[in-house]
């Protein structure tokens, strides 16, 4: 199955992802993606998100770099390719979806353009593809059938790699069961995932339990001890590690001076001056008490607190 994606503009494009699984979503499903996870996709997935569905910097000049990237493929490669203006469905999990950058012409195989930042240049320097970008081109080979895929990648805007992937059923099988599972269990079944370290977790469970019973306890159970004591634990070391940088730090600006930067062999160290603009709300509140006050917003919100009691 397939939908034409011809005549849509690209937040039609961006909801109608929302309607399914599609190869970028595959990583962080698997819990292979650094940028998102699996909870921030559920939100996603179920419109529970209230992040701008946009893309950021890098995405929107990943878009822009596409076609070059692919021309320089078929430069080097000496193959042809062709757009696929089709949003792809699996026959079996219409849920599951694919949107190829471009179809490689008189083969059964499927063109990634990729652009990545000169500082990943090592995740490329090998044989081997990044976990994330290999299982979105395996979820691409399991949804159109194709025998192997081709990558190009343009790194820091000066190097171009491109490599050939060959399908995997044993790992096309472990995503398409995971994301059937992600979609059935978790989506359509409306029960989140795992939480998460992520500030879109934390959003979540502070909006969905703002208000509180007054005066209400519960027990917690049994096992939670072990997590009070993991948590204090944390909160000990993030201490002692933020008391170490600043030594550290106080270190280097004792050796600076009144330089603005230093130089210790593949490292450079800036002390410079910065400059902000805030308001003295203490000076705001003494000599314009009535117009402070007219701004003055309440927040409420609940902290959370562990006392030893015994």
């Amino acid at each position: 199955m397939a939908k034409s994606t011809v005549e849509m503009s690209h937040q039609e494009w961006l909801q109608e992802r929302t309607k399914g699984i599609g190869g970028s979503d595959a990583s962080i499903i698997l819990g292979l993606n650094k940028y998102k996870t699996p909870f921030e996709l559920w939100l996603e997935k179920t419109g529970q998100s209230t992040v701008e569905n946009g893309a950021g910097e890098a995405a929107y000049f990943g878009n822009l770099l596409e076609d070059m990237v692919a021309k320089e493929f078929e430069v080097r490669s000496g193959k042809k390719v062709r757009r696929n203006n089709f949003m792809l469905q699996h026959p079996e999990y219409p849920f599951i979806m694919a949107n190829i950058d471009r179809k490689v012409v008189g083969e059964e195989a499927v063109l990634e353009c990729k652009t990545a930042s000169a500082f990943l240049a090592k995740e490329w320097e090998s044989e081997e593809i990044p976990e994330s970008y290999l299982v979105q081109v395996q979820h691409y080979l399991g949804v159109t059938g194709y025998k192997h895929a081709y990558i190009a990648v343009l790194i820091g805007g000066q190097k171009f790699i491109w490599k050939e992937i060959e399908r995997d059923d044993e790992l096309i099988q472990m995503i398409f069961d995971a994301e059937v599972h992600f979609w059935n269990h978790h989506v359509l079944g409306n029960i989140p995932p795992a939480l998460d370290g992520s500030s879109a977790a934390e959003k979540f469970l502070n909006e969905k339990y703002a208000k509180v019973e007054e005066g209400k306890t519960i027990d917690l159970p049994f096992n939670f001890k072990e997590k009070v004591d993991n948590l204090l634990e944390v909160k000990t070391n993030i201490k002692q590690l933020e008391t170490l940088k600043k030594e550290i730090e106080n270190q280097l600006k004792k050796e600076l001076e009144d330089a603005e930067t230093g130089f210790v062999k593949n490292y450079r160290v800036d002390w410079k001056p910065v400059v902000q603009n805030r308001i003295d709300s203490k000076r705001l509140k003494k000599e314009k008490p009535n117009l402070y006050q007219s701004y003055v917003k309440p927040t409420t919100y609940r902290k959370l607190n562990i006392k030893e009691i015994g």
